[in-house]
């Protein structure tokens, strides 16, 4: 989504957050197991029935899952009046919460591509991925937050009766819309085209390299070079390069 990411992004910045902006137009439902099935159950089917009476309510459950090293995404998306919306993707390279992040996205997205919707409702198994969207505390992940946020951002500012509602819905509680999505993702099982490829290694350096790749080319195109950022040498008069170093375990 982003090639590289600034700490100073105004998205991250303070005062101009959706958190601080509008932190009413958006909630989450937790589910606790074991401690009220019958009434998140019932919910949820109350959350059907008032959907399919409005034009503006785009009830979406989405799932995400890696197997044999590539991400598999989908969502189901319902709108009063409209066919069923089944949206599925697979990818490799990427980690299982980039694909849950990715899976949020193209759920917000195919919502807002639909006309006069005010709200969106999206029933998932990983809102703890859903809630670090919000989080305004620093993390690895901000770099595809950024334009969920931005998109985000546009929703609410068109409107302020727009809202999105985050719904969480475990297999366990044996919902009819989520069993259909679960099921669907559980069955498929993609083949990677390149084997060799596919390893968290190779993923990672390509990465990494890419985006090594990106600074360099920044810095050497930036004005300040010379006044604000100096050329930094080792003892053999080499410039001094970024790099990254394989985490160890």
């Amino acid at each position: 989504m982003f090639p590289s990411f600034s700490p100073l992004y105004l998205e991250l910045s303070l005062g101009f957050r959706i958190i601080d902006s509008f932190s009413d137009q958006f909630s989450f439902n937790l589910f606790n197991k074991g401690k009220n099935d019958k009434l998140h159950f019932q919910q949820l089917n109350s959350i059907v029935i008032v959907s399919s009476l409005s034009q503006s309510i785009a009830v979406v459950i989405i799932n995400a899952s890696i197997k044999n090293n590539i991400a598999t995404s989908i969502l189901h998306m319902h709108i009063s009046n409209h066919s069923l919306i089944k949206t599925l993707h697979h990818t490799a390279f990427v980690t299982s919460s980039e694909a849950k992040l990715f899976t949020i996205r193209c759920s917000i997205n195919q919502a807002l591509f639909k006309e006069n919707i005010s709200k969106i409702i999206v029933i998932t198994n990983f809102i703890h991925v859903v809630k670090k969207i919000f989080d305004p505390l620093s993390h690895l992940l901000q770099i595809y937050i950024i334009t969920i946020l931005e998109e985000l951002r546009q929703f609410f500012f068109k409107n302020s009766n727009n809202s999105i509602e985050f719904w969480e819905c475990l297999s366990c509680l044996n919902w009819h819309l989520y069993k259909a999505v679960d099921l669907e993702i559980k069955v498929s099982n993609p083949s990677p085209i390149y084997p060799c490829k596919t390893s968290w290694d190779y993923n990672k350096k390509t990465e990494y390299d890419d985006i090594l790749n990106n600074w360099k080319m920044m810095f050497q195109a930036s004005d300040g070079i010379g006044n604000q950022f100096l050329y930094l040498l080792d003892d053999n008069f080499n410039i001094i390069e970024p790099f990254y170093a394989k985490e160890r375990p």
